[in-house]
């Protein structure tokens, strides 16, 4: 499976569990980091971990595995890497202080 199609799995995982401000990030041609960036905010640190927990549930069902995972003990911002794709789950005040969304304004978004 490629990262545009684990990255639309993980994007209905975030909408299931109400995640906000959901964004696919396309980065095909802009970096040799990842082809694909979702970014999406929670509200407290259980929402985020439900987030991050629904995410790796159900692309674990698709065969797609964790390389490795940051922040979930602390639940500010918690990074999932699928190699060519990383998912960023920020509560808001995080989200706002690292501007992922403007770092990467070049990229298009995926709908």
């Amino acid at each position: 499976m490629d990262a545009m199609e684990a990255a639309k799995i993980a994007q209905g995982a975030l909408e299931d569990k109400l995640g906000q401000d959901i964004r696919v990030l396309d980065l095909r041609g802009l970096s040799n980091i990842a082809d694909c960036f979702v970014i999406a905010s929670g509200n407290n640190v259980n929402h985020l971990r439900g987030m991050a927990d629904e995410i790796v549930r159900k692309l674990t069902l698709e065969d797609v595995k964790l390389h490795h995972s940051e922040g979930y003990s602390g639940a500010t911002w918690i990074l999932l890497d699928y190699g060519n794709l990383l998912i960023h789950l920020f509560n808001k005040e995080q989200r706002d202080f690292y501007g992922l969304d403007h770092v990467w304004s070049d990229a298009k978004d995926v709908k």
